[in-house]
């Protein structure tokens, strides 16, 4: 069943393997590379991008294990609200820099809002988290083009990017630098849903936090619903990626404000040399 708990020898044991990395005091972390481009041709670069959950919890020993990977810069999707909400602050990391790039702002968070995404969080339903996935393209343009950017500039230097579980609005951004790379959709689908395997660890914690919001205190199915990281979702999301903005070419022109060339550039550093 979807809501059951995984097998723990199963999860640990699907965690030491790639795309999956250690960090301690970090969930869900990945990277995007091993991935083979059905339009460039060869794999995207292992240990360049990252994705995780929230870094609020990394240890010292993590510290040490994120800068080992190679990366130099964090990007943190959260907003200002939910890191005051979840008490959860960016932590100093000696030698990396935390660049914030929220996808919504403090009013994006109005009680009336939050009761509507949580509405539609709880259904669990595909088309439910299109209409939360479209607010995140309509509004995350201006953080994506940042993102996409290091990666033009900075080919060299590894980077991680973070929501508060790394599901949705960390999903979106993977989907956007796999599509670029040209990897194949149903491949893109399944590396949404590793997600499954990545907050596992982290699943009473998830709860715990949930519990103390009144519209899931009472209601365990609507927050497992939230949870969810069906193949088929992202499957829906890159067909309303392909039909309402344009696909992937276009949304990085029109809401990331990147040239061709800049297109072109990433594609390239996002890609193993042959």
């Amino acid at each position: 069943m979807e809501f059951e708990p995984l097998d723990p020898v199963y999860v640990e044991e699907r965690l030491s393997r790639p795309p999956f990395v250690r960090c301690s005091g970090v969930y869900n972390i990945r990277h995007l590379g091993g991935y083979v481009s059905n339009e460039l041709g060869g794999e995207t670069r292992p240990n360049f991008v990252f994705r995780s959950a929230e870094l609020s919890g990394i240890t010292e020993k993590g510290k040490e294990q994120l800068r080992a990977l190679g990366i130099t810069t964090v990007f943190d999707l959260r907003s200002d609200t939910e890191m005051e909400k979840y008490n959860s602050p960016i932590p100093n990391i000696e030698g990396v820099e935390v660049v914030r790039v929220p996808v919504f702002q403090k009013e994006d968070y109005s009680p009336e809002m939050m009761a509507k995404r949580f509405e539609l969080y709880s259904s669990g339903k595909t088309e439910a988290f299109m209409e939360l996935y479209s607010q995140i393209l309509d509004n995350g343009g201006e953080a994506f083009g940042t993102i996409l950017r290091h990666i033009r500039d900075r080919p060299s230097e590894a980077c991680v990017v973070h929501c508060t579980a790394g599901k949705d609005r960390t999903g979106v951004v993977a989907a956007i630098v796999l599509k670029l790379a040209g990897v194949h959709d149903g491949t893109i689908a399944e590396e949404y849903a590793l997600t499954r395997v990545g907050r596992e660890p982290a699943r009473k914690f998830v709860m715990a936090r949930l519990a103390k919001v009144p519209f899931f205190a009472k209601n365990t199915e609507a927050a497992l619903n939230m949870l969810t990281c069906r193949p088929e979702t992202m499957t829906a999301f890159l067909s309303l990626l392909q039909d309402k903005y344009g696909g992937v070419e276009e949304y990085a022109r029109s809401y990331a404000r990147l040239s061709d060339g800049d297109i072109a550039t990433i594609r390239r550093n996002l890609m193993l040399s042959s």
